[in-house]
């Protein structure tokens, strides 16, 4: 009996020495797993900036440098009060277009408002001009999203009242989660697509016969405040619209992709490290309240 009795008291000991430890160790690798500690995005070499870039001449138009889709090293950190990035005037997404990117939204300064993610309607909020913008809708917040995209053929101040306006259902735009989004915009058939995370989530029409600005440059995020908070990356504008297998392309590539159709791209600009044009065009970007990060793989998965 003596003996029973001592081995079931060791027993109890050992659960209670290291039942603890266990648990300690649990809760670590929770922790470590929320951290982004095992994801593979984490695992191998990064992109340096301006490893990847198009390369244009009279004849051809290539890729150059190290381009096999590494993740960046750092991405592009907007703090939610007049932080964006601005380009010189252009003719960006002025008739079919598209544009993608990869986006991380934390939480917002306050609620009720939208936050303008990228828009050809820079530098002049106040006109009447044609224009298309995306936005993250924070009106809600703490619920955040969905994602809009307004169409504005310029005959309504600012874009209040867009000609065509779609919203990315179901609501993805999840705060400390990263994802892609993409939009195509067809001038001949008049209709516009959204993609989120390889998913078509929207679609429409519009009656508008004229061209979406050629005269705008492109703003990243939003000058007045608060403006879009969180991070941004592989910002890719194209002046043909692309179809779904292209998209798709773009969506499997991941963060680090690169442009799947060269010929059309007029404006890529990775963040990584720098505000560069990298499709060749020349559209550096001008930052204000702008950092980089390379604490940024948490909330990010490989497609």
């Amino acid at each position: 009996m003596r003996v029973h009795a001592a081995r079931s008291q060791s027993a109890m000991e050992y659960l209670m020495t290291y039942g603890w430890a266990v648990l300690i160790i649990g809760v670590v690798l929770a922790a470590l797993v929320s951290l982004g500690a095992f994801n593979s995005a984490l695992w191998g070499p990064r992109a340096s900036a301006g490893s990847c870039k198009t390369f244009r001449s009279a004849v051809v138009t290539t890729l150059e440098g190290v381009c096999n889709n590494v993740i960046p090293r750092s991405v592009a950190q907007f703090s939610g009060t007049s932080s964006y990035v601005t380009t010189p005037p252009e003719n960006t997404g002025a008739s079919s277009f598209s544009v993608s990117f990869y986006f991380y939204a934390t939480p917002v300064l306050a609620a009720g408002h939208y936050e303008t993610v990228i828009s050809n309607q820079y530098p002049d909020y106040n006109n009447n001009l044609p224009k298309w913008t995306v936005y993250l809708d924070a009106r809600s917040y703490p619920t955040l999203g969905p994602l809009e995209l307004r169409l504005n053929d310029g005959s309504q101040l600012n874009d209040i009242t867009p000609e065509s306006s779609v919203s990315c259902e179901p609501d993805l735009s999840t705060v400390n989660t990263w994802h892609f989004v993409a939009i195509t915009v067809n001038s001949a058939s008049k209709t516009y697509n959204f993609y989120a995370d390889g998913n078509a989530c929207g679609s429409g029409t519009y009656t508008f016969t004229g061209t979406f600005v050629s005269s705008n440059g492109v703003i990243i995020s939003d000058a007045s405040s608060p403006s879009f908070s969180g991070d941004l990356a592989d910002v890719q504008i194209y002046n043909t619209s692309l179809d779904a297998n292209q998209v798709q392309a773009l969506y499997v590539e991941g963060i680090g992709g690169v442009p799947v159709n060269l010929q059309h791209i007029v404006g890529w600009w990775p963040l990584n490290g720098d505000f560069n044009d990298y499709s060749g065009g020349g559209n550096t970007g001008t930052p204000t309240n702008v950092v980089f990060t390379s604490s940024w793989t948490s909330g990010y998965t490989t497609p």
